[in-house]
């Protein structure tokens, strides 16, 4: 049976990690420890955690003052409230001036369930890829948390880290390599590319699973960094199979697919369908209600990439 583990649950206890090997890492939370899982670190290195309370934009602007003192900053939320409320802070302070701030917001996509559109960001992906000199994460299990956590230490500058409230499965394994900017091929085809991130990496998997019994093989591309964007691997991909689909539990419009898009458009034109959020708001209900009534699902992804095929050029 596939172990379900959240990839919060796995941010909290990589933190610790951290906390006992680094004393220049420190955490700020907007008063969201307990959801956020950041309370582990607290209660194990209180004299480096800060609950900040519910002021969001003066979190970010203590975390670049904390950067400019030589520490490695930790800062959390819910997604909705670190790159919605504190988007200014975000760009003006922490990126044009380059600080070393780790953003590591929980609770993202519509897989946050009954708490409604309010909570449910499907925006944050487009929100900070834009901004100049910020990197974008989103790891798609527990196993590959923990590996963007411990990586983003040595890795200089501005970040944002996405990850979700509900469990999901692991399917990476811990001695496989991790590089920021490098992308994961999981399962190699020849017939189309499903490139993921996130939860949904898992369902492109089943939709992998599903296609060969029709005889179909896809490449499972685990685009675990959407910026920068692993061009060479994807342009790679392209070339050999000709049609691409791309999965992601947020908004179409600035997301992981109109980054692959933009790509593969200047280099390498192939039919792209993209499996996403389309100008929709979430709602309240369980995540895999919601899965279903936004067309996340595997056997979503599996007519996204028959599509792709059909449009082949013959």
């Amino acid at each position: 049976m596939t172990e379900m583990i959240a990839t919060r649950q796995a941010y909290g206890d990589a933190l610790v990690e951290l906390g006992e090997k680094n004393k220049d890492i420190v955490v700020l939370d907007a008063d969201l420890s307990k959801s956020t899982t950041t309370a582990k670190f607290g209660k194990k290195f209180p004299e480096r955690f800060f609950n900040m309370g519910v002021a969001e934009a003066n979190m970010m602007n203590t975390a670049a003052g904390l950067a400019t003192c030589g520490k490695i900053t930790f800062v959390s939320s819910f997604s909705i409230f670190a790159t919605g409320r504190a988007w200014e802070q975000i760009r003006n302070t922490i990126c044009y001036s380059g600080l070393n701030v780790k953003i590591v917001a929980t609770h993202s996509g519509v897989s946050v369930g009954p708490d409604g559109a309010s909570h449910q960001c499907i925006e944050d992906i487009s929100l900070m890829q834009t901004i100049p000199t910020m990197t974008v994460v989103e790891p798609c299990d527990a196993v590959e948390t923990r590996k963007a956590i411990l990586a983003a230490v040595t890795y200089k500058g501005p970040m944002y880290i996405r990850l979700g409230r509900a469990a999901v499965p692991v399917i990476t394994k811990k001695e496989e390599p991790y590089t920021i900017g490098k992308a994961n091929i999981l399962r190699s085809g020849k017939d189309v590319a499903i490139v993921a991130c996130g939860a949904l990496v898992a369902n492109a998997l089943n939709a992998a699973e599903m296609l060969a019994k029709d005889g179909i093989e896809a490449t499972i591309i685990n685009m675990h960094t959407i910026k920068p964007l692993d061009k060479e691997t994807l342009v790679n991909v392209a070339k050999q199979v000709n049609a691409v689909v791309t999965a992601e539990q947020h908004v179409l419009d600035g997301g992981l697919g109109s980054a692959v898009a933009s790509v593969l458009s200047r280099t390498y034109p192939v039919p792209v369908e993209m499996i996403g959020i389309d100008n929709r708001f979430g709602q309240s209900g369980e995540p895999d209600i919601l899965f279903k009534e936004y067309h996340l699902l595997p056997e979503d992804i599996v007519l996204a990439a028959k599509r792709a095929m059909g449009r082949k050029k013959k």
